[in-house]
């Protein structure tokens, strides 16, 4: 039986994947900072579920992430969905450094944990994430958000030349999807070729069935994000974008977070 470790999956498209494996009898670890909605699929699925808070800007995530898959009894895949996003026009700092922090080094500290557990146990396992289109080019709207995103997706290339030059035969998937409406997506904002959590989620799970090495979600997103690829940067770089009016308030944190299923 595989067994899945899911970080970043108290809610949106994490939880959900997280819930879709345990019905279906997947031995499922999952972890995040909250605890409350996975102590309740644990209880929903208690011989299929093993749970453990775990915030992946702190250096303690490493030693906590062995405990997880202690609790499970190994892992075959990882899967990486934890991040957040938000538009910060004022380009305050501490929003930028949170960005960072996140996406790119608690990206970083989790994914290689992933790629030591599978190399040093001799295991062919399969590390999968969910970076974004928003990785394609920089988005000035989210100049953080859409910089930690390509990070990511070279992160994830220059592991998989690692695991070939070392012969570990570790599998990568890199799930970029578009706008996807969570809990987390304030009611009155609406994006572009929005899509629902119960739309992506038979993608997602099938890009990693499948080990798709990169997987766009969905068809018309791989379409879009092919026409930005080839906008020449001294083009893309002019395009204009709206800017807030700068003399209203600062958006507060809680208005704008997102979780990484935004590209």
């Amino acid at each position: 039986m595989k067994k899945v470790v899911i970080m970043g999956a108290s809610s949106g498209l994490g939880y959900a994947v997280a819930e879709a494996l345990a019905s279906r009898g997947v031995k499922v670890g999952i972890a995040a900072r909250h605890a409350a909605s996975m102590e309740a699929l644990k209880e929903k699925y208690p011989e299929y579920v093993e749970y453990m808070v775990i915030d992946v800007t702190k250096p303690e995530a490493k030693e906590r992430l062995s405990a997880l898959i202690g609790k499970l009894g190994g892992m075959d895949i990882y899967f990486h969905v934890a991040g957040i996003g938000y538009e910060n026009l004022y380009l305050d700092p501490e929003r930028e450094v949170d960005i960072i922090n996140t996406n790119a080094a608690g990206f970083a500290r989790m994914i290689c944990c992933a790629y030591r557990y599978f190399r040093d146990n001799g295991k062919k396992g399969q590390i999968a994430a969910i970076t974004s289109v928003a990785g394609t080019k920089g988005i000035g709207r989210l100049s953080a958000y859409s910089s930690s995103k390509k990070f990511d997706q070279w992160y994830l290339d220059a592991l998989e030349q690692l695991s070939n030059a070392e012969g570990a035969g570790i599998s990568f998937t890199d799930i970029r999807p578009g706008w996807v409406r969570t809990p987390l997506v304030p009611d009155d904002r609406k994006f572009p070729m929005e899509m629902t959590v119960e739309h992506v989620l038979p993608l997602i799970i099938k890009a990693i069935v499948r080990k798709e090495r990169v997987a766009v979600i969905d068809w018309r997103w791989n379409v879009l994000a092919g026409v930005w690829k080839n906008i020449p940067n001294a083009l893309w770089t002019k395009m204009k974008i709206k800017i807030s009016d700068p003399d209203s308030p600062l958006p507060t944190r809680a208005q704008q977070q997102i979780e990484n299923n935004r590209p």
